[in-house]
């Protein structure tokens, strides 16, 4: 399917383009809204950081497409579909 995808980009035009890139922000909205709705303060996530690391830490704060991720002494600005939550102890 991705191939497919690929190949129809490659062939449209500016105005089509700009309408797959309206609908794949739509659809960045919504999965990040749609993370956030399910995480909780205190919950332990992980996700990729700036340099490829992988950060764990614990949710401090909820907003509406953001969470903010406690990891030692840093707080982190991540968006919500960026994060995996992490079952711990179980």
């Amino acid at each position: 399917m991705m191939m497919t995808v690929l190949d129809n980009v490659r062939n449209m035009n500016a105005e089509e383009l700009n309408r797959v890139v309206d609908e794949i922000k739509l659809r960045r909205t919504f999965l990040a809204k749609n993370t956030a709705r399910s995480l909780r303060v205190g919950d332990t996530v992980s996700f990729e950081g700036r340099r490829g690391e992988t950060v764990t830490g614990t949710v401090t704060k909820v907003n509406q497409k953001t969470v903010i991720v406690k990891a030692g002494m840093t707080n982190w600005k991540v968006t919500a579909s960026l994060l995996t939550p992490l079952a711990i102890g179980g």
